[in-house]
């Protein structure tokens, strides 16, 4: 039986019409005679999707019950009983219920293709396998349900159903796609226009690739000779580290788009020990090939070496490999496998990825003291002397007879000379001596004693221990310059480094004070100002820290009221002269920090003269329209020869009322604004419910608010704020919304969940603001585009947004879907 073909609606995200497209087809091909039924579709309630099913043929779908509830899948038996020609089977990358007789949905299209059976789907973009995490850096969402991509691209066809970013939202506003309540979460959210833009460009992409593989089958299967002969290989290096799935994703996107096959390759180390886990090596070379790709393994010591050497055997074009991991130690004695890579690679494309956040690094230690060699290398040498000279004093006096004096000295002098450059030159001393009392006693007649009877051996010998010595002395002087220059090198390494934070930090004080303890292996270092009779702690590091310059090992001045107090071993005097060319750096930076006070508050002073002089023009009139209505209601209502109705004595009256609540509210606002300004705003953070603040914002409002749309469920996560200042900010926004809508169409409130985060949104119907005056309008004193002159102070947005940035939120501003202002306030949900 002939293997049964698929055809699959790729779409960049839900909505688009994959299964309207779906269903269409079927109905055509139903009435073109083809036996056609509907395995599987999901209508998501929608009534015009629902529709398009029409007269096909609904195979019954099978109920599961799991965890006490039951739930309904594509029942595989009955439409392989059923054995129609072509089966609409919906939503493919699809998890089954658990108990369900495959785990995955398209592993239950290829029972139907393998029962001859042909198969129309659907797909969503974000639920391919390479794809998966570009798409959750996208949205940032990770989906759960994906596809390897090899079952997409074994389908006979794929078409993408296209739809621009702004229709796919006209659609979501109209309620097309989900349910009204979901539909200003999502569009905020998922359906933003830059996260539609990039998922319809992955598609497309996508899609020209999978074509493109049509076109090289075509070509191959008629004999066409053409480009597809010399088609790119991208080989990944597998390493089994964190972060290998990035890098393979990573490789699978640019393999597609270079039309390109993609190998992946381990290298093991030949003793068979050392390696990655095993789990974590397992999962990477699983998902290599869920992305198409073919897994190799080849042994090797040289990764960097291996790694080129397999790309050539292949024909690769492109090398993928991750971003070093050593620490810069390691790469100093053992070497870079980037570095090599890139100098063998000739021809070969090679691709750095980052696969994670850098490492912070490790703070720099200065090379103490004046010995050129360490302890443990001069005991080394001598340990070696001690084994190498008797060996090859015992060797060489049974070869005796065969070897010349000069030989043998020269043999002694290689051993001085490898003892030298181990341990340095007083371990090579007292090889040399011991090596010239050797070869006295046992190769110079008299042997076993220590005469000479010939001057020639005696000249000989001198000549030995002179060659040994020197040599050794210059094995020395060349460890001490090595050392040297690593000092100089660290030196230079640290200035830079303060200068780097002199120019970065905000304040750089503190850091300077931690390098310069890490730099010098300082205990504790502090900076003091005298203070009256006593001193004051500018910064420090370490412990114990100094409260005085006597409580220290070591005091410099640094100007006439500071000081760098040292606690610790005793500084060399080179050492010394270096900390006190640094106090130069700290002079500079507590210049620097007396400067930014200075200009802290010179721009507070500018600041809070702007603030007066708004303030000034905002009372002026603002403050006093309310008052005016007040007095004229008041005034009318004490006049003795006018006989008022009672009707017209309620309006007076509910004049007052409203104008002493617009009062009240201004009032409120400019004291706001002031606390915010002068930073005394206390918060009170805690746990709360948006279900509880935001009915008790809207009901201070008043009758403003009774038509106020609120939709905040009270399985919400709870978030971290204050709930009068909060309550404050929402009444406010709200007020805003009510401000600009018109009178038919009500202000709507909901909250929605956005990962570790909650979403407050506020919708109005109203006339909008220009993208360029959005920041504007969170300024004090702003009242853009008012509709009359007595619409408040423009203080509340700015109240609104300083409240919400005081509790670590954040509010921005969207257009609403049909026109109006939707503003968003993000709040950090509780633990």
């Amino acid at each position: 039986m002939a293997r049964g073909k698929m055809r699959v609606y790729l779409g960049a995200a839900p909505g688009v019409g994959k299964t309207f497209a779906m269903l269409n087809e079927g109905w055509r091909g139903l009435h073109r005679g083809k036996d056609v039924v509907v395995g599987f579709v999901e209508t998501h309630g929608r009534e015009n999707t629902a529709a398009q099913i029409r007269d096909l043929e609904v195979v019954p779908r099978k109920k599961i019950s799991y965890r006490d509830r039951e739930f309904e899948e594509m029942d595989v038996d009955a439409i392989l009983a059923r054995n129609p020609q072509v089966a609409l089977v919906d939503e493919i990358a699809h998890t089954n219920v658990p108990g369900s007789r495959n785990e995955k949905r398209w592993q239950d299209v290829d029972e139907l293709l393998d029962a001859g059976i042909d198969v129309v789907t659907t797909l969503n973009m974000q639920h391919l396998e390479s794809v998966n995490d570009v798409v959750e850096r996208i949205t940032g969402i990770k989906q759960q349900e994906t596809i390897p991509d090899a079952v997409v691209r074994a389908a006979e066809q794929v078409e993408l159903v296209d739809m621009t970013p702004e229709a796919i939202r006209r659609r979501m506003a109209h309620g097309n796609i989900y349910p009204p309540e979901r539909i200003d979460a999502s569009l905020a959210n998922y359906f933003r226009p830059g996260n539609l833009a990039a998922l319809r460009e992955l598609a497309l992409l996508w899609v020209v690739d999978k074509v493109d593989d049509s076109l090289q089958d075509y070509m191959e299967t008629h004999g066409i000779q053409g480009p597809w002969e010399t088609r790119e290989r991208v080989v990944v290096a597998l390493t089994g580290a964190p972060g290998g799935a990035t890098l393979i994703r990573r490789a699978a996107r640019m393999a597609m788009r270079a039309h390109a096959e993609l190998l992946g390759v381990h290298v093991r180390s030949t003793d068979g020990l050392s390696g990655p886990p095993k789990e974590l090596l397992d999962e990477h070379r699983a998902l290599l090939s869920e992305v198409g790709g073919a897994y190799h393994e080849i042994v090797g010591d040289d990764v960097g070496k291996a790694l080129i050497d397999f790309a050539r055997a292949e024909n690769g074009t492109q090398l993928v490999v991750g971003a070093s991991r050593r620490s810069r130690w390691a790469e100093l004695t053992r070497g870079s496998v980037i570095n090599r890579v890139m100098r063998a690679s000739g021809p070969i494309d090679v691709h750095v990825i980052s696969t994670e956040e850098p490492e912070p690094e490790a703070p720099f230690r200065r090379p103490r003291g004046r010995r050129a060699l360490p302890v443990r290398r001069q005991v080394a040498a001598a340990i070696l002397g001690v084994v190498l000279l008797p060996v090859m004093t015992v060797l060489m006096a049974i070869g005796r007879d065969s070897l010349e004096l000069q030989t043998t000295l020269l043999l002694y002098l290689l051993a001085v000379v490898t003892i030298a450059a181990v341990g340095g030159v007083w371990p090579a001393l007292g090889a040399s001596v011991a090596a010239f009392l050797l070869a006295n006693f046992y190769f110079i007649p008299p042997l076993h004693e220590f005469a000479i009877h010939e001057g020639k051996d005696l000249i000989a010998l001198v000549v030995f221990l002179l060659v040994a010595g020197v040599v050794s002395g210059y094995v020395q002087f060349a460890a001490r310059r090595t050392a040297e220059a690593a000092r100089a090198r660290a030196e230079a390494e640290t200035l830079a480094r303060l200068g780097g934070q002199l120019m970065a930090e905000e304040d750089p004080l503190p850091q300077l004070i931690g390098t310069l303890r890490t730099a010098f292996g300082i205990g504790a270092i502090a900076v003091l100002e005298r203070s009256g009779d006593g001193w004051v702690v500018e910064s420090s590091s370490g412990t114990p820290v100094p409260g005085a310059p006597e409580e220290g090992d070591l005091s410099i001045p640094i100007d006439e009221t500071m000081q760098l107090v040292v606690v610790g071993p005793g500084l060399a005097a080179d050492d010394l002269s270096l900390l006190q060319a640094f106090t130069g750096q700290l002079a500079l930076a507590l210049e620097r920090r007396q400067l930014q006070a200075e200009a802290a508050i010179a721009a507070g002073l500018a600041e809070a003269s702007d603030l007066r002089a708004a303030l000034l023009a905002a009372v002026s009139h603002d403050l006093r329209t309310p008052l005016s209505s007040i007095k004229a209601a008041v005034t009318s209502l004490l006049q003795q020869d006018v006989d008022w109705t009672p009707q017209a004595t309620r309006e007076l009256l509910a004049t007052i009322d409203e104008e002493a609540d617009r009062l009240n509210t201004l009032v409120g606002n400019l004291l706001d604004m002031s606390r915010l300004q002068s930073g005394a705003l206390q918060l009170v953070m805690r746990d709360i419910g948006l279900e509880e603040v935001v009915p008790a914002a809207i009901k201070g409002l008043g009758e403003r608010a009774q038509n106020v749309d609120v939709t905040v469920d009270e399985t919400m996560p709870r978030v971290r704020a204050d709930a009068a200042l909060l309550e404050r900010a929402i009444a406010n926004l709200v007020d805003n919304a009510i401000t600009w809508s018109p009178p038919d169409r009500p202000v709507r409130v909901d909250a929605c969940p956005v990962g570790n985060r909650v979403d407050l949104r506020v919708v109005d119907r109203g006339p909008g603001i220009p993208p360029d005056q959005r920041d504007r309008v969170f300024q004090p004193f702003q009242r853009l585009g008012d509709q009359s002159s007595d619409s408040g102070t423009g203080l509340g947005l700015a109240v609104a947004r300083g409240f919400i940035d005081a509790m670590g939120g954040e509010i921005t501003v969207e257009d609403t879907p049909g026109g109006g202002l939707t503003v968003v306030v993000n709040l950090e949900a509780s633990a």
